[in-house]
């Protein structure tokens, strides 16, 4: 009889413990649940004889659609537009797809079939960086390291329209055309070189590249040449071209590096078709020069939905 009770009341003290093990376990999953932010996802609406589209404010780097009721693309010659449409006529189930732009924005859209939708053409407008909801979306890429794209990016615009010049005697200049480095940033582990392209003559000077790389001071004659190459990971904008009598600048993100005494950076602006090479060199002691831009906010300003950066002299 007193075996039977033991055996009842050791039942009733696992069966305890098991329920709260399941409890506590519910209310962890719980508690995650809740730290969870949620992406609001568009809604849009598609059909087979009609191409839809939209506009992002940044180039497109990624798509993943969530069904073979859809298929997209990017349209050509522009980055940043993608071609949506239905693949089979008249499919019943919702889908979706996602997007991922250059920025770092991730965007969401759930997918309604529709014969006649009333809209077809979408712009998801730049604008939407002044909502706080745009900061739960970024994303950060493999290159950037800790930095988001909008902070690069915000970084590049803000020197590109401020246009200082504290560099000075860093260009070149001949056949009519003028290469000047304006200014050297940093920020965290990042460089941003501001440079300036001027064509004082008539005659056009398209640009096949430019490339970064560190080479050794002084070549003496029989010495292998080391060159290594620096890679810009973040251009502010893409300049083809720079017409005569006109004026074009630009900025170049580069990961944080130093150069030895018996080195120097070298900028090459090589031109397409053409002899018209201008290079630039830049020291070590350049570099240790570099204006620190502070980002005091990186989150939005409630406001107007900007953190504010500084320049330090």
């Amino acid at each position: 009889m007193k075996t039977a009770v033991k055996n009842i009341l050791m039942i009733l003290i696992l069966m305890l413990g098991i329920t709260s093990i399941t409890q506590a376990q519910g209310s962890l999953c719980t508690s995650e649940k809740k730290n969870l932010s949620i992406i609001e996802p568009y809604t849009i609406e598609v059909t087979f004889d009609k191409t839809c589209h939209l506009l992002f404010p940044s180039v497109i780097r990624y798509v993943d659609l969530g069904s073979n009721s859809l298929v997209a693309s990017k349209a050509d010659d522009a980055g940043n537009v993608l071609r949506v449409k239905a693949s089979t006529r008249d499919f019943e189930e919702e889908t979706n797809f996602s997007v991922i732009t250059e920025d770092g924005t991730f965007y969401s859209f759930n997918v309604f079939y529709n014969s006649c939708p009333i809209v077809t053409n979408y712009s998801l407008s730049k604008n939407k960086k002044n909502d706080w909801k745009y900061y739960s979306n970024q994303v950060l890429f493999e290159e950037l390291g800790k930095s988001s794209p909008y902070q690069v990016d915000e970084i590049m615009e803000d020197i590109y329209n401020k246009d200082k010049h504290f560099i000075k005697q860093i260009g070149a200049r001949k056949f009519g055309i003028e290469f000047l480095l304006k200014g050297i940033y940093i920020n965290g582990d990042k460089y941003y070189f501001h440079t300036q392209i001027k064509n004082s003559s008539f005659v056009s000077f398209p640009i096949d590249f430019i490339n970064f790389k560190i080479v050794d001071k002084k070549k003496a004659k029989r010495t292998v040449i080391q060159e290594v190459t620096k890679h810009p990971i973040r251009v502010y904008k893409s300049i083809d071209e720079v017409l005569g009598k006109t004026v074009s600048r630009n900025v170049f993100v580069l990961d944080q590096f130093t150069i030895a005494d018996d080195k120097v950076l070298r900028i090459e602006l090589h031109e397409k078709n053409g002899s018209r090479l201008q290079i630039v060199e830049i020291k070590n002691s350049d570099l240790l020069k570099s204006k620190l831009i502070e980002q005091e906010n990186t989150e939005p300003i409630k406001k107007n939905g900007r953190g504010s950066k500084r320049f330090n002299d």
